[in-house]
């Protein structure tokens, strides 16, 4: 007996590579869905906001701890070095080096440190931009600073703000990087979105074997469709996984997102091919509820 699509879902929305359609698929399911949360979280280059003309009136400073090193209990015994696993600390002599962008905010350097010498200071890592309302959808945005390495932290920061009460649709940024992983982690289910190439398809399997070390369920979405897909077509069916649709490359689609619209709102047809991806994600959440519900 059908037990309902749970409301407080969260799908991710993954590529392989750039350039595949990925943020395209996240907005227009985030559309599609109606009353939901669309969270922005390729933290180095954040595009969403273009195709939502709003003002960011909120904005929440993520900070992260990184050493702050006493040189007057220093014995340079290397013990902080030695421990960090990211080399953010180095020894040698009667020096001692650190390289803040390496640094992951571990703590670890201050846990072992004999002498007490080595403390720990907040940096500011970035910004969690919104909620902001936009029709019937709320709009988040991670924004890493310039300079710093990795985003993961201030992925996690801005998944742990946001509201519980709504689904959500995660745009999480292109490869498989920590905080493309970070982005996916915990999700209700995964959309790895691929073009039908030779370089998509590579890239599809290695982003196929890293969400499925996460755990989560995942489905493909074909873009850029010529209807001779064979290649990602074979790839699924090897690995047993769901293609929920094919988008066709269609010319007026790039010019209506080039200007900054999307395809839903300005290309015939395009509204009842992401009715129709809605409706098979639906289907498979209402799998992984009923698999949930016989463990149970």
């Amino acid at each position: 007996m059908s037990t309902g699509t749970p409301r407080r879902f969260h799908i991710a929305v993954a590529s392989g590579k750039g350039g595949t359609g990925k943020t395209t698929v996240a907005i227009g399911m985030a559309r599609t869905i109606g009353e939901t949360q669309l969270l922005d979280a390729d933290a180095e280059e954040p595009n969403i906001h273009l195709f939502f003309p709003v003002q960011w009136d909120k904005e929440t400073p993520v900070q992260r701890l990184i050493p702050e090193v006493n040189f007057d209990r220093c014995t340079y015994c290397g013990r902080c070095a030695s421990t960090c696993q990211f080399n953010a600390l180095v020894v040698f002599g009667q020096k001692l080096l650190f390289f803040e962008e390496l640094c992951h905010g571990c703590g670890a350097c201050s846990l072992v440190c004999p002498e007490k010498a080595v403390t720990e200071k907040p940096r500011r890592i970035g910004v969690i931009r919104g909620p902001v309302q936009w029709g019937r959808t709320l709009l988040w945005e991670a924004r890493l600073e310039v300079g710093e390495a990795s985003g993961t932290q201030l992925i996690r920061e801005m998944k742990h703000i946001i509201r519980q009460d709504l689904p959500a649709v995660i745009d999480a940024a292109p490869g498989a990087s920590c905080p493309v992983m970070e982005a996916i982690k915990g999700s209700d289910y995964c959309l790895l979105v691929t073009e039908p190439t030779p370089f998509g398809l590579s890239d599809l399997q290695i982003a196929v074997e890293a969400v499925r070390e996460l755990g989560v369920p995942l489905g493909v979405v074909i873009n850029r469709s010529t209807g001779e897909d064979h290649l990602i077509d074979e790839f699924c069916a090897q690995a047993q996984l769901p293609i929920l649709a094919r988008i066709p490359f269609n010319r007026a689609a790039a010019e209506a997102y080039s200007r900054g619209q999307h395809p839903v709102d300005a290309v015939p047809g395009f509204a009842e091919i992401f009715a129709g991806l809605w409706r098979a994600l639906q289907a498979q959440l209402e799998v992984q509820l009923q698999k949930e519900g016989f463990r149970a």
